[in-house]
């Protein structure tokens, strides 16, 4: 195994330039691909926006029932406000929006109060008038069925026809406002929302994340390095999405989510690959870094270092992304598109960040060589110098390992007491999957549908929908019985759709998803019925998605977990630091996990984040930070045990090996965290909640494990258990000398 890493390091050492261009090439071709896509179509233009499904579940059947048989086109609805309905002189100042709108090719309706016989006195016009009496609704219905181009065309003629109307309508209503709202405009604005985040967070995240890695290695040169790893690899990432647009559905917001993955991963990885590089090429050519950046890189010294490197730090890079990676893939095991594509998209992201790091991160050393071991400017101050220092074997995080290792018990104690309370707030996790609620308030489709529910009850969707295959005296009669259903305030008069009746059920609530939706879910669920019927709606999703999660998490435990302990065996030959590995891992998601819950599903950040709770934490952001705190935490194990391992072969004892291996791999492991902290902090800062939430519990997760768990916990746990770490039945040793992946 170290032949094959250190040969890899030779060869890219070797044709450094080619390496370099071939990732620059490949760097250009991914974000060209994301931007304008194929013929056309952008990676943004691919991906889809909605509420999260399950295949086959009640929930999705129904929906796609109710897409299957409808007889209209979409919608595009102008709300107005600030205008009184009867007065005489409104009606003849809409006539020439009428008239324009009527024409569009693809229109085939255009509804008002005003038009309809008996005006706002008719009873057939009090759907379209405000409760408060302030406005009304215009409503542009198109044809069903419309090719593709000729809706599109239709859609934005109609939305601007309509953005012109409150204008004109100020010479007889001054106050006159308008929101234009429909289903397409809704997509566009999270869509775009996701466009704007990511934009927002890389501007955060980069500068601020270039800045540590300048403090780590006393420098900008050194710093570059993974920094141009994380560029090839964002691009590499936005592609490999691009590409998953054609065999899947991707939602928006897995764009973000994979995106500030691969961002850290190939950070952390490229630090490992720099700080490991400099310690092995100064080892070489001594600590006098002026007179060695003046050699040239043909005298061998630059080649060993690199292949050295590889051989080391390349093959702990290599290993740790599998793991990363096998976390990950347990995502593909669930039935939710949303989970799968994550999945998919997360496990192509690390692919590519383990690249970048193996093969352009070593290029661009071998052509920088022993400038990056010079002195820079920065490296002269104090504080600056002992951060960048990588060849002392005695320091800050020697001396924190001492500490811990005289009341290791005591150590253990705390840390666990810590994160159980931390952890305590997930008893009381309420599990949601929300659609218009993720948008920031103030958001002029939030706002619409806002406006809707409050002014137009009866043009708003129902809590909860039940799609029956009857006749319509059927569902009638069946209606009343749902009427007496607790929870339920009323119930629509059911409506033929096709071969089917929908019924419309209005619970007792202004939450969609709230609990008193979802009972009244789970007893129209649970009420007998002589036809076959369908619940859907929020509430109805939320349940089948949890239902999904329960039901294929064991699969995806007994995965991750088993190929985990595999390949943490392999590595150490040890039965009892895997295990260990894993109960310290799940302590620090759950503590991350609970303080996502105090601070989004109570809402004790609320002002702090810039949102409004939901009320509870998106049920797949439970599945997504899960894998990606389990995968990042066994990224820092394996930083921090390859080199235990390393030192403890070399015949060190284990508390000694546990000392110089966390003096040798704290500055690091800590740098890495910073830096990913950083990043997945940059993403709190944007608008979309569920990006706020798994950045926001990410970079917690990372921040607990970098510090209780690998400072404290760890060491204190290794300390107790002294030679007992490295115990492994004599079968499996037999396995681990023939199969070994390390040593």
């Amino acid at each position: 195994m170290t032949r094959v890493f250190a040969r890899l390091g030779r060869t890219v050492a070797h044709h450094p330039r080619l390496t370099v261009v071939v990732w620059l090439v490949l760097t250009v071709l991914g974000y060209a691909l994301a931007v304008y896509g194929l013929p056309g179509q952008s990676l943004f233009d691919r991906v889809a926006t909605g509420s999260p499904g399950v295949p086959g579940a009640e929930s999705t059947q129904g929906q796609q029932i109710l897409a299957d048989e409808r007889t209209t086109g979409p919608n595009v609805n102008l709300v107005l406000s600030g205008l009184d309905p009867a007065d005489p002189e409104v009606g003849p100042a809409l006539e020439s929006a009428r008239t324009d709108l009527a024409a569009i090719e693809g229109v085939a309706s255009v509804i008002d109060p005003l038009v309809l016989p008996g005006g706002v006195e008719s009873p057939a016009a009090a759907p379209l008038l405000a409760q408060d009496g302030d406005g009304f609704l215009v409503v542009v219905e198109l044809e069903p069925d419309l090719s593709d181009d000729v809706e599109t065309r239709a859609l934005d003629e109609v939305e601007e026809r309509l953005r012109e109307v409150p204008g004109e309508l100020t010479a007889v209503a001054p106050d006159v406002q308008g929101v234009v709202g429909a289903e397409h405009l809704i997509v566009d604005e999270i869509t775009e929302q996701v466009k704007e985040d990511l934009r927002t967070g890389e501007i955060v995240a980069l500068p601020i994340a270039l800045l540590i890695m300048v403090v780590v290695f006393g420098g900008f040169l050194a710093a570059a390095m993974p920094m141009a790893g994380a560029l090839a690899s964002i691009a590499g990432g936005l592609g490999s999405l691009l590409a998953l647009t054609y065999v899947m559905d991707v939602d928006a917001s897995v764009v973000n989510v994979v995106t500030v993955l691969g961002l850290g991963l190939s950070i952390d990885y490229g630090l490992l690959i720099v700080s490991r590089f400099r310690e092995e090429l100064l080892r070489i050519v001594g600590t006098d870094g002026g007179a060695a950046s003046r050699r040239r890189r043909g005298d061998g010294a630059v080649v060993a270092a690199v292949e050295r490197t590889m051989a080391t730090a390349g093959r702990t890079v290599v290993f740790s992304a599998v793991t990363v990676a096998v976390s990950i893939a347990g995502l593909l095991v669930f039935r939710p598109d949303i989970l799968r594509a994550v999945g998919a998209g997360g496990v192509a992201v690390v692919l590519v960040a383990v690249a970048t790091a193996v093969t352009l991160v070593p290029a661009l050393l071998t052509l920088l060589g022993r400038r990056l071991v010079k002195p820079g400017l920065l490296s002269r101050i104090p504080g600056l110098r002992r951060a960048s220092d990588v060849q002392s074997e005695e320091g800050a995080f020697s001396r924190l390992a001492a500490r811990v290792q005289r009341r290791p018990w005591w150590v253990m104690l705390g840390c666990v007491v810590l994160l159980g309370l931390l952890a305590a707030p997930v008893l009381r996790m309420d599990l949601r999957v929300s659609g218009l609620e993720l948008l920031p308030s103030g958001t002029p489709q939030r706002e619409y549908v806002a406006d809707l529910e409050e002014n137009y009850p009866a043009a708003a969707s129902p809590a909860v929908t039940v799609v029956a295959e009857a006749s319509l005296p059927e569902a009638t009669a069946w209606a009343a019985e749902v009427a007496e259903l607790p929870g339920v305030a009323s119930v629509d008069p059911p409506a033929a759709l096709g071969a089917y009746v929908v019924i419309g059920v209005r619970a007792d609530t202004t939450d969609p998803g709230g609990p008193v939706a979802a009972d009244v879910v789970r007893e129209v669920r649970a009420l007998d019925a002589p036809f076959e019927r369908w619940v859907v709606g929020q509430a109805a999703s939320q349940i089948d998605f949890t239902a999904a999660l329960v039901e294929r998490a064991p699969l995806a435990l007994g995965i991750v977990g088993g190929a985990t302990l595999l390949l943490l065996f392999l590595m150490t030959g040890s039965v009892v630091i895997p295990i260990k590995a894993l109960l310290t891992n799940v302590l620090s998601i759950l503590a991350s996990l609970g303080v996502l819950v105090w601070a989004f599903q109570d809402g004790y950040l609320e002002s702090v984040l810039g949102f409004t709770s939901t009320g509870g934490i998106e049920t797949y952001v439970l599945a997504l930070v899960a894998a990606f705190a389990f995968g990042l935490a066994m990224d820092y194990e394996v930083f921090l045990l390859s080199r235990v391992k390393e030192l403890h072969d070399e015949g060190m004892p284990t508390d000694q090996a546990v000392r110089l291996g966390l003096q040798r791999s704290g500055r690091v492991i800590t740098s890495a965290a910073a830096i990913i902290i950083v990043v997945f902090a940059g993403f709190v800062v944007g608008d979309l909640v569920v990006i706020k939430e798994v950045g926001f519990a990410l970079a917690f997760a990372v921040l607990i494990d970098a510090t209780v768990v690998r400072l404290f916990l760890v060491p204190a746990t290794m300390t107790v258990l002294d030679r007992a770490n490295w115990w492994a039945p004599r079968p499996l040793r037999r396995l681990y000398d023939r199969f070994a992946v390390l040593h």
